[in-house]
């Protein structure tokens, strides 16, 4: 059994489908006996940093906090899902540096087709202007220059995405691999 805490780190636009393939992830990891925490933007935002808004500075000290957790968590064995839009590299640089065993994911996918998913109706207030800052239409998402794995959600179901995932972390020896069912 592989006891090495990891952070596996999503990082996309809003709708591109972070939290669909971590929620996947986090059920398979579940199943194979390791110990998982997610922590996805939406949850965080509801507790640990819900006294921060939307500017760069706050986004970076979300993204701080976040990575601090992260890092108390992988030292100790566990492995971590961790599913933000972290739009800026300096920020997904210092998790990188600062946790156990940091995969970035680059959950691409186009803006177009992020605006169609559009399932919290977010773009149509930016777009319609009542949301300022917001990634991928005033602010900018800087988009992974290496990341570890990179999943183009418009061209394959969240089922393949994950599968491609489980497939990496069972490559770099960080989970078990899977009995093959007979």
């Amino acid at each position: 059994m592989c006891n090495e805490g990891f952070t596996l780190w999503f990082t996309g636009l809003s709708g591109s489908g972070k939290t669909t393939i971590a929620k996947i992830v986090e059920a398979e990891l579940r199943a194979r006996g390791l110990r998982v925490e997610r922590l996805d933007g939406d949850i965080v935002r509801q507790s640990l940093t819900r006294d921060l808004g939307f500017s760069k500075e706050d986004r970076d000290k979300n993204i701080e906090r976040v990575t601090f957790v992260a890092k108390l968590l992988s030292r100790n064995g566990v492995a971590v899902i961790a599913s933000f839009i972290s739009p800026y590299r300096a920020a997904r640089a210092r998790a990188r540096a600062e946790t156990t065993n940091f995969i970035e994911v680059y959950v691409k996918c186009p803006i177009e087709v992020c605006i169609e998913r559009d399932v919290k109706g977010l773009y149509a207030k930016a777009l319609a202007g009542e949301i300022k800052g917001f990634t991928g239409i005033d602010d900018p998402y800087e988009e992974p220059e290496n990341p570890e794995l990179t999943i183009e959600t418009d061209k394959e179901s969240p089922e393949e995405s994950a599968a491609r995932v489980l497939a990496y972390l069972e490559e770099r020896g960080l989970i078990p691999v899977k009995e093959a069912q007979h």
